[in-house]
């Protein structure tokens, strides 16, 4: 699911080169997981393995979340936000449908204080692990989401998310702190950086927050025009 977050590297590769294969290439891969990642009720699986001579699809799998039947926050995210940059490159509005099943499913899965477990279908005890990262990528997306689909209820739900990251997931009482943003989870199940900090925490609440205060300059950043 983390590579619905690279395909808009092919639709620039597109525009700067005017060679539209780069483009396919990503639309086919974002079909391909539309096919085989979501399940009815919008989680997803971290890993769909494919036979690797035939390309026929083998089933769900996961490295870094619970269970091959579990939904990975962080992948969640990424899926959240990939599906709507490829709706926005394409025009293509199957994955505008699949971007907003994905996110309701999480939006339903959230805890009350609106910082994301690591996994959304792990059994879960009180003061369950988080992960940071996934509140705040899943915030860009929902921004854009919002846009994309003109609902502000997605815009609200981003809002409350970086609010709570703001309030409860800051590294402000530390003297040593080397990022901006704790409480994120890199790898659970291996038990490799548990609530830690991690750069794309940092980078993506400092772009939900420049989506909501300064919109202009994340277009020229990153280009949110849609064909």
């Amino acid at each position: 699911m983390d590579t619905m977050m690279n395909l808009d590297l092919l639709a620039f590769a597109s525009s700067q080169t005017g060679d539209r294969k780069y483009l396919d290439i990503a639309v086919e891969h974002a079909r391909t997981t539309q096919r085989n990642f979501p399940r009815p009720d919008g989680s997803t699986p971290h890993v769909f393995d494919f036979d690797p001579a035939s390309g026929a699809p083998l089933g769900p799998a996961t490295v870094q979340g619970y269970s091959p039947a579990s939904c990975w926050s962080r992948g969640q995210a990424w899926g959240i936000y990939g599906f709507t940059t490829t709706y926005r490159r394409t025009g293509h509005r199957e994955f505008l449908t699949t971007a907003r099943k994905l996110a309701d499913f999480a939006l339903g899965a959230l805890t009350p204080d609106n910082v994301p477990v690591w996994d959304y279908l792990a059994p879960q005890a009180p003061n369950d692990i988080k992960d940071a990262s996934a509140g705040a990528i899943m915030a860009c997306g929902l921004l854009d989401l919002a846009e994309a689909t003109g609902e502000p209820r997605y815009r609200e739900a981003a809002l409350r998310l970086l609010n709570a990251l703001s309030r409860t997931c800051l590294t402000t009482k530390s003297t040593r702190a080397e990022a901006v943003v704790a409480r994120c989870t890199r790898n659970r199940p291996s038990e490799d950086g548990v609530e830690i900090s991690l750069p794309y925490a940092d980078y993506y609440l400092l772009e939900g927050i420049l989506r909501v205060l300064r919109p202009n300059d994340v277009d020229r950043a990153i280009d949110l025009s849609t064909v």
